[in-house]
């Protein structure tokens, strides 16, 4: 699974990638900032089983917290977009090129209305451009990649199908060929081929909507100016998800807890002061913050969990292999969290922890119930599984 981190240029991109995943990156007040795709990971919060374990978790991977577990993805950050990048502006498709495998893209807007769609300063700019320039430059990308082998797909497909065809030009878009058999019935496309470059545009729309869905995280929610401006955009995009954040906060409220300053939780509406040691402009800031989280979140570990969970659909499910003690082989309590796509099997579990444990795979046990699990039984979420083997 992967994120990916999309939106035009200093709008706050790097800045909710380390506040995601408190890497390493270049944050400016100015465009262009990132020039190449940043990589790291973030994680997804969920409650831990570990109480009913009645001991604390050991995780390898990820840590967990006051019985919340963090479960770690991958993101990516790529370089801003601009208007018509698509016609070699800017950086030009090189951006989405390196968004191929993404899953799903969290879209930063600057809600404050500050920068413009160049990213340069500029004050009551009107944000619902950006959610339209970039549906559009990520729907052209799609359309330029169908329309430039056009008449090789429509050739080609005579001996195949023109889905099967389809489906290999933009396999690098983790789009499956039932989706686009779909979308080309629901759009009414001849099946054969013969579409115009109106119809191809509407198609790789829907391809695009399909296989990238998209999250608005309306960012600098702090700002006096960005509460009007999420409110039109919530009115003018009902079909989005539009979530107020504050990257800025988040960011601070994670440095300061990583230095010993503060306890908090990422996600949490509230924090406490824990050192003597923190000055008078850290105290005022820290106050600011906590007002600002009276009202809301900082809104970047909701998206994380958002996008993994209600739009992707994945479940959390923990191997074991001592079904009574919750534990592996040297007594690590729940040392696995597995994130996989809703509706998959106890046998899809043994192949995602390794291909020999799957090819020997025999049955499952559900640590909870103590009932067994065949190959084809779906998991739950929260399932706590051990893997028989033969």
């Amino acid at each position: 699974m992967l994120i990916g981190i999309v939106g035009k240029t200093n709008c706050g991109k790097s800045t909710f990638f380390k506040a995601a995943t408190l890497a390493n990156v270049e944050i400016a007040n100015r465009p262009f900032v990132t020039l190449k795709p940043n990589q790291g990971i973030g994680f997804v919060k969920v409650e831990c089983p570990e109480k009913q374990a009645g001991k604390k978790c050991s995780p390898n991977h990820g840590f967990c917290v006051n019985g919340e577990r963090f479960i770690p993805i991958k993101l990516i950050d790529v370089a801003g977009l601009v208007p018509e990048a698509h016609l070699g502006k800017g950086r030009g498709n090189e951006f989405l090129d390196d968004l191929r495998e993404a899953d799903l893209f969290i879209h930063i807007v600057d809600a404050s209305g500050k920068t413009d769609e160049k990213g340069e300063q500029t004050e009551n700019y009107p944000v619902e451009k950006d959610i339209e320039f970039i549906e559009k430059e990520i729907d052209m990308w799609i359309f330029q990649i169908l329309e430039r082998n056009w008449k090789g797909l429509e050739r080609k497909a005579k001996q195949t199908s023109l889905t099967s065809e389809i489906a290999q030009q933009l396999s690098g878009l983790k789009i499956r060929e039932e989706d686009i058999k779909e979308i080309i019935k629901n759009l009414d496309l001849n099946e054969k081929g013969n579409w115009t470059n109106s119809d191809l545009l509407k198609f790789a729309k829907k391809i695009r909507q399909k296989s990238k869905p998209m999250i608005i995280a309306a960012n600098k929610a702090d700002l006096p100016e960005s509460a009007e401006n999420i409110d039109k955009l919530k009115k003018k995009f009902p079909d989005l998800l539009i979530m107020p954040c504050s990257a800025d906060y988040e960011v601070a409220l994670r440095e300061a807890s990583k230095a010993g300053l503060i306890d908090y939780v990422p996600g949490a509406s509230d924090f406490e002061i824990k050192s003597d040691k923190i000055t008078e402009g850290q105290k005022k800031a820290l106050e600011k913050i906590k007002k600002f989280l009276e009202k809301q979140a900082t809104g970047v570990q909701d998206c994380l969990n958002k996008a993994v969970f209600d739009f992707l659909g994945y479940i959390v499910v923990y191997p074991v292999e001592n079904e009574h003690h919750f534990s592996d082989s040297k007594g690590k309590i729940l040392p696995d969290a597995v994130l996989l796509p809703s509706g998959s099997t106890a046998l899809a579990l043994a192949f995602q922890i390794h291909t020999d444990i799957g090819n020997k795979f025999v049955g499952a046990i559900d640590a909870k119930t103590g009932k067994k699990l065949g190959k084809e039984s779906k998991l739950k979420n929260g399932n706590i599984v051990k893997i028989l083997t033969k």
